[in-house]
């Protein structure tokens, strides 16, 4: 049996078309789960279920990006979410 061949990572672009920034938000000990989910629902558009697998993330994983787009727009996403005291982070993706 041969060993497996390495391929080489070719550099992706981005093309979705949704902008080169991410949100990311942080797990803390104040907000409640509902909290979250629905500040999540509210700042990103996302629906019930996204809103709970990135909560679901936050809890366990201690972070999650929940949003790409724009500095602008992920800006503004940041504001709202922080804005019940869950500690975010804009980022170049």
């Amino acid at each position: 049996m041969s060993a497996p061949e390495i391929l080489e990572r070719e550099e992706v672009s981005n093309t979705s078309g949704k902008g080169g920034w991410l949100v990311t938000v942080f797990n803390n000990d104040d907000n409640t789960y509902d909290e979250v989910v629905h500040i999540l629902m509210v700042a990103t558009g996302c629906d019930w279920e996204e809103a709970a697998i990135e909560t679901w993330e936050i809890d366990h994983l201690g972070q999650s990006v929940v949003h790409q787009a724009s500095q602008e727009e992920c800006e503004g996403v940041a504001l709202v979410i922080s804005g019940i005291g869950i500690e975010t982070k804009v980022s170049e993706a």
